[in-house]
């Protein structure tokens, strides 16, 4: 878990060492390259300690945006949020990152997790669980140098090892809403990234239950897993545009997330369900239609709930409290502030320019 001694916290006569909290944020590439780049080293500049790239199938390709983000920046982790093993091949992963590794001056993480979406190319995800545990186990002893001899129940190799091996160790980023795959992230993962969205006190102690028994189960201390809740965030000195930004948002988590967003009546549901059948695009895609009555059937409270969308000032807060639950890092899926006209690049800066407020009143 990182952590660190700086910004020390005053309790009368004595002083103790704040945790040094740590912000990844991840840019879904609905842009051209020229304008992932500027973004990536705006992301550096904000402040974010990890830059984490959404794998989307048939959008700009994770791991090429990642090189051109390696060369663009000089400090910030890179990695994909997340990628799976499905429609890549685990040696693909492994001959990818290794070269991103390289690429970065050591500044790469992998990132995995079960996938989603999938259905819609006509891949099937299968087992995932026994399939996420062989392709981390395979890419990892690929990305240490070995030789790999596998035979699993998902995956064989015989004998295959990189030829270019990285001279340094990656780190593994786990992202998932299952509490299966969070225990696996507790026994392979250096970050478990967790895709709840909707966060209370016992979910969050649920989730870190789980984690913890990962870890356990191998003789693991759980302190070598940091746990980063993943967080829907849009930032403008608008803040009502912001929230409006993630509406889509919050009715698609709602439809996933059921039960676990509590408030919300059954006939209100049903009038949100019909909402998002008559949307259209992905709920992440800037130039998606949303359907009108979402507007209203999606308010300021049900945003609040699987969001953190509104001005600086108030987005600091709010990541305040989530970190009050015993956090000490979170991962920020940045939205776009949606202005007639504007394209993703163009409300992503927005978002990142607010973010970097939000990040420096921890720092």
């Amino acid at each position: 878990m990182t952590r660190g001694t700086d910004d020390p916290v005053t309790m009368g006569a004595a002083t103790t060492p704040r945790a040094r909290i740590v912000f990844e944020a991840e840019i879904t590439p609905g842009m051209v390259p020229g304008e992932f780049i500027d973004l990536a080293r705006l992301t550096e500049q904000a402040g974010f300690d990890r830059l984490g790239v959404s794998d989307v199938v048939l959008w700009p390709d994770a791991y090429m945006l990642q090189a051109l983000a390696a060369q663009a920046t000089r400090h910030i982790l890179i990695g994909s949020v997340v990628a799976n093993p499905y429609t890549r091949h685990p040696v693909v992963h492994a001959a990818a990152v290794a070269t991103l590794q390289e690429l970065s001056g050591g500044r790469a993480f992998l990132g995995l997790g079960a996938g989603a979406g999938l259905e819609d190319i006509g891949v099937s995800p299968d087992r995932p669980l026994r399939t996420l545990r062989e392709a981390v186990t395979v890419i990892t002893s690929l990305l240490a140098g070995e030789t790999v001899e596998h035979r699993g129940e998902v995956l064989t190799l015989a004998g295959a090892r990189l030829m270019v091996p990285p001279a340094s160790r990656v780190p593994v980023a786990i992202g998932t809403r299952s509490p299966r795959i969070a225990r696996l992230a507790g026994e392979v993962a250096d970050f478990a990234l967790i895709g709840a969205r909707f966060f209370t006190a016992d979910l969050a102690a649920r989730y870190r239950g789980w984690v913890t028994d990962g870890a356990s189960r191998i003789g693991r201390s759980p302190d070598d897993v940091q746990i980063a809740p993943r967080v829907t965030l849009c930032v403008s000195e608008d803040g009502s545009l912001a929230r409006s930004a993630v509406k889509r948002y919050a009715a698609h988590y709602l439809e996933i997330l059921g039960d676990d967003v509590p408030g919300v009546s059954p006939s209100r549901r049903e009038a949100i369900r019909g909402a998002l059948r008559r949307s259209t695009g992905w709920y992440f895609d800037h130039h998606r239609h949303d359907d009108p009555e979402l507007e209203h059937l999606v308010d300021d409270e049900l945003v609040a709930a699987s969001a953190i969308a509104g001005t600086p000032r108030e987005c600091a807060g709010r990541v305040r409290a989530l970190l009050a639950l015993g956090f000490t890092a979170v991962s920020c899926n940045l939205v776009a502030v949606r202005r007639p006209g504007n394209t993703m690049a163009e409300g992503l800066r927005e978002t990142l320019e607010g973010a970097a407020q939000v990040v420096a009143s921890f720092r």
